[in-house]
C-alpha cells in the first residue's frame, strides 16, 4: 500500500527546508511525516485534504508550521516556544514532538482557521536580486527614471526595493539609513550601478495582506522559518518602513490590473512590470493574457518611454531560479543570473 499524500508532503517539504538552509523545519517536517497522529480533530483534517497537499499545490505542511510558529511568535503557549529557535535545538525529537501534539490539541480552532489560508510570504531578501536587474535595465535603457508594477505582491514589501541598500561585492549603493540592507553572496561580474528613481510605484495581488493589522503582520512572519533570524528581522524592518508609505497593494486579478497599468505611458521613465516566484500560481490562462498584453503593450513601446518585464521565477534549470528580462522596443529576452529562491545568493550571467 502506497504512503498517504500527505506524509510524502512532509518528506518533500522537508527535503525543500533542508536545501534552503532550514535544519529546524527539515526536522520538524520529517518527524511529523514519521510520526503523523491517527486521532484528532485537526490531523483528521489535514489526512483528508480534498485537494493536493504537496508543495506543488496547496502546500498543506507549510500552512501547518505556520500556524505552529504563529503560536510561537505571539507568546501563546511557552512550552512551544521552548522548543522553536533561538532556543537550545538540542532538545530530543520526542520533547519536540510532544509540544507539537499539545500545541495543536490546545489550540485546535486556532490552527484549524489557520490551515484555511494558502501560505503567503513577501521574501524580502529577493529585493537583493531584483535590484541589479533593475541597474541592468538602467544602463541597456539609459534612462534612470522608473514607473513600477509588481504582480503578487503580497503585503507590498518590495515596492520599496529602491529605499533598501545594498551591498554587491563591496560595491555599495543606497542610504546608511535604509531600513533593510541586502548582502546577498555575488558569484561574476559586476553590473555599473546607477543613482535610479522611482516616480510612481504600485502592486496588485488576488489577497494581499494588510501590514496595517496585526494578525496579517503575524502571518506574514510566520512562513518564515524560525531558526532564519536574518529572514525575519529583515521582515520586521521592511514592514515598519512600508507602514510609514502611502502606497498599499491593490487588490484585484493581475491580468485586469495589468491592462490598466499597461494602458499609461510616461515619457523619459521605463515602466518595469516585476514579480518573483508569483507567475507559477497564475493559471495557464493568466500566463498567456499576461503575457499577450505585455507583448501588445511592447508594440507600442520607444526608446523614451520602454517597457521592462523583470522576473525571478522557476525553471527546468537549477541550482535556484532564473531572474529573466525582456526589454521593449525589440522584445528581445535575456536570462541575467541565476538565483536563490530567498535571495540568499545570485550567479551574474551578463
Amino acid at each position: 500500500m502506497s504512503e498517504q499524500p500527505i506524509l510524502t508532503a512532509f518528506r518533500v517539504q522537508s527535503k525543500a527546508c533542508e536545501s534552503l538552509g532550514s535544519p529546524f523545519m527539515a526536522r520538524l517536517c520529517l518527524l511529523l511525516a514519521e510520526n503523523f497522529p491517527a486521532e484528532g480533530v485537526v490531523w483528521r483534517h489535514i489526512a483528508n485534504w480534498p485537494g493536493d497537499v504537496s508543495p506543488y499545490g496547496e502546500s498543506v505542511p507549510l500552512r501547518l508550521t505556520g500556524a505552529l510558529h504563529a503560536l510561537v511568535l505571539s507568546s501563546r503557549l511557552p512550552a512551544l516556544q521552548s522548543v522553536y529557535p533561538p532556543n537550545d535545538q538540542s532538545i530530543c525529537d520526542d520533547r519536540l514532538l510532544e509540544a507539537v501534539l499539545s500545541a495543536v490539541e490546545e489550540e485546535e480552532e486556532f490552527v484549524l482557521q489557520f490551515l484555511r489560508n494558502a501560505p503567503q510570504t513577501n521574501e524580502v531578501k529577493r529585493a537583493g536580486i531584483l535590484f541589479p536587474g533593475f541597474q541592468y535595465i538602467a544602463k541597456q535603457t539609459n534612462l534612470m527614471d522608473f514607473r513600477t508594477s509588481e504582480l503578487g505582491a503580497s503585503a507590498g514589501l518590495n515596492l520599496f526595493w529602491d529605499k533598501f541598500s545594498y551591498n554587491l561585492k563591496g560595491t555599495l549603493w543606497g542610504s546608511a539609513h535604509a531600513p533593510v540592507l541586502q548582502e546577498p553572496d555575488w558569484k561574476g561580474s559586476m553590473p555599473a550601478m546607477h543613482p535610479l528613481r522611482v516616480l510612481e510605484r504600485a502592486g496588485c495581488d488576488l489577497n494581499p495582506l494588510d501590514i496595517d493589522k496585526a494578525d496579517e503582520r503575524l502571518r506574514l512572519l510566520s512562513y518564515i522559518w524560525a531558526d532564519q533570524p536574518d529572514r525575519i528581522a529583515k521582515t520586521r524592518s521592511a514592514i515598519d518602513f512600508a507602514k510609514t508609505q502611502p502606497e498599499r497593494v491593490t487588490k484585484q486579478s493581475a491580468i485586469k490590473w495589468l491592462a490598466g497599468r499597461l494602458a499609461q505611458q510616461s515619457e523619459n521613465t521605463v515602466h518595469v512590470i516585476y514579480h518573483t516566484i508569483a507567475w507559477q500560481y497564475f493559471t495557464k490562462a493568466d500566463q498567456v493574457a499576461g503575457e499577450r498584453l505585455m507583448q501588445e503593450a511592447g508594440q507600442l513601446a520607444r526608446n523614451d518611454s520602454p517597457l521592462a518585464w523583470l522576473r525571478l521565477e522557476a525553471d527546468k534549470e537549477t541550482p535556484g531560479a532564473a531572474l529573466s528580462v525582456t526589454l521593449w522596443p525589440g522584445g528581445e529576452t535575456k536570462i541575467l543570473a541565476r538565483a536563490d529562491f530567498h535571495g540568499r545568493w545570485i550567479n551574474w550571467l551578463v
